[in-house]
Formats: structure tokens, sequence, C-alpha cells
């Protein structure tokens, strides 16, 4: 993988759970708006407006700062060599605690 793939890599993925969150988000307030006016019908309020072009903002907002939030960390990323994390993810105590079968071999951990 290029440097250059591992950036857009994981910046696509901070984009995408930014705008599934922010859907979440859509819902769940506009959910409770519904359930707020329902409970105030005896008191005059009766009329929902959900204002879809402040919603698209609200998307386009979302995934621009998880655009913003994810390009350090992805700058990062991509100065590391693939491999070497995968190996010293493997030589990671968390590693050891899942059970494997005995004719694996254990995965050798070269320290610098």
């Amino acid at each position: 993988m290029k440097r250059r793939q591992v950036r857009t890599m994981i910046r696509s993925e901070a984009v995408i759970l930014a705008i599934f969150g922010a859907i979440i988000g859509i819902i769940i307030g506009t959910g409770m708006g519904i359930a707020l006016v329902s409970s105030l019908k005896q008191q005059g309020i009766t009329d929902t407006v959900v204002p879809a072009s402040r919603l698209v903002e609200f998307l386009v907002l979302a995934a621009l700062l998880g655009l913003i939030a994810a390009s350090w960390p992805a700058r990062r990323a991509a100065k590391l060599d693939v491999l070497a994390a995968i190996a010293a993810e493997l030589c990671t105590h968390r590693v050891a605690a899942i059970p494997r079968p005995a004719r694996w071999p254990r995965a050798r951990c070269h320290r610098a």
C-alpha cells in the first residue's frame, strides 16, 4: 500500500463514520422533536417543522469535521511500515490471550 492510499483509506473511513453518526443523531433528534410536539398538543403546539436544508448542512459539516479530525492520524499512519505495524500488533499481550491450536507457531517478536 502506498502512503497516499493509506491516507485516503483512513480519511474516507472517518468521513463515513462521521456521516453515519450524524444520520443517527438526526434520526434521534427528529424523533425526540416529534415526541415533544405530540406531548405538547394540549398547549397548542401542533406543527412539526423539519428543515431539510439544515439537515443537509449538518451532514456536510459532519463530513468536513470527520475529514479534519482524521488528517493527523492519517498522516502518521502513512509514515508507518504496514508489515512492521502488523508484526507489532501480533506481539502485544492481547493476542497472547486468544486461544489458538497447538500446531500454530508462536509469533516471533523482534524488538528494536
